[in-house]
C-alpha cells in the first residue's frame, strides 16, 4: 500500500518577520515577500499534483492568508478549513514586538537563545494590559481564561498542539483524507518533535522556514516515517 502524505507549512514571511521582531500571538499581516512565498509554495504543490480535502490553520491572519493563497491557486477554496488557537504560534510574552537583535544586546545571546529555542524555558510574561487585549479579542471569546497564556515555552505549546492533532487531525488521516496544515514555526516544531520523537535537547536545532511546504509521510498503519521540504 502507498504511504499516506500530509503537508505541513509555516506561513509566509510576516511584516514583523521582515522587521526581525518577535511576533507570537500578535496578529500581524503577511509582508509582500510573504505573499510571494505562499504563491511559490502553491505552485510547487500544484506542480507535484497535491490536492486537499481538509485544511487546518491557526486563528492568526498570517497563517490564514497563506492558506487562502494556496487554496486559491489549487482551485480548492471550497474545502473545509478548520481554525484553532491550538495551532497558534507560541506566545512570546513580554518579547512580542521587540527587535530580536536589540533584545540580544539587552539580555545577552545565551538567554535569548534559551527563550527562543529551548523546550522548557519560558520568556518573561506579558503585562496585564496585553493579556486583557487577548481576553477582549473576539476570536478568543470562547477560550477559557486559564487557557490564555501570558507567555509560553515550547513545552506549553506542545501540550496544546498534540491533543488537537490526536483528536482532530489524526482521525482524518485515518479516513485517507488529503490534509494541509498551515501554522507557525513553534506549533510545527511541537508537532514534528512529537512525530519524530525528538528529544528536548535536539529540538533546539530544528528551525522551520517560512513559506516552504513540508511533506510528511506515514506508513499505511500511520507510523511516522519521514518528512522533507518539497
Amino acid at each position: 500500500m502507498n504511504n499516506k502524505k500530509i503537508v505541513l507549512m509555516r506561513h509566509g514571511e510576516s511584516q514583523w518577520n521582515q522587521l526581525n521582531q518577535f511576533t507570537g500571538w500578535k496578529d500581524i499581516k503577511l509582508s509582500e515577500q510573504g505573499k510571494q512565498e505562499a504563491l511559490r509554495a502553491a505552485k510547487l504543490l500544484k506542480e507535484n499534483k497535491f490536492f486537499f480535502d481538509i485544511a487546518y490553520t491557526s486563528v492568526l491572519k498570517r497563517a490564514i492568508h497563506t492558506l487562502w493563497i494556496i487554496l486559491k491557486k489549487l482551485d480548492c477554496m471550497w474545502i473545509p478549513i478548520h481554525k484553532s488557537w491550538r495551532l497558534n504560534e507560541r506566545n512570546y510574552g513580554f518579547l512580542e514586538g521587540l527587535n530580536k537583535e536589540e533584545t540580544i544586546q539587552k539580555y545577552g545571546e545565551k538567554k535569548v537563545q534559551l527563550w527562543r529555542r529551548s523546550f522548557k524555558e519560558m520568556p518573561p510574561k506579558n503585562n496585564i494590559s496585553d493579556i486583557n487585549l487577548i481576553k477582549n479579542d473576539k476570536k478568543y471569546k470562547k477560550l477559557k481564561q486559564e487557557n490564555i497564556p501570558a507567555s509560553e515555552s515550547l513545552e506549553m505549546t506542545f501540550k496544546r498542539v498534540i491533543p488537537f492533532w490526536e483528536s482532530n487531525i489524526l482521525p482524518q488521516i485515518k479516513k485517507n483524507k488529503n490534509i494541509i496544515i498551515v501554522a507557525h514555526g513553534n506549533s510545527l516544531r511541537s508537532l514534528i518533535k512529537y512525530l519524530n520523537k525528538i528529544n528536548d535537547i535536539d529540538i533546539e536545532k530544528l528551525d522551520i522556514s517560512t513559506g516552504s511546504p513540508i511533506v510528511y509521510e506515514f506508513s499505511y498503519d500511520l507510523k511516522p516515517l519521514r518528512y522533507y521540504y518539497l
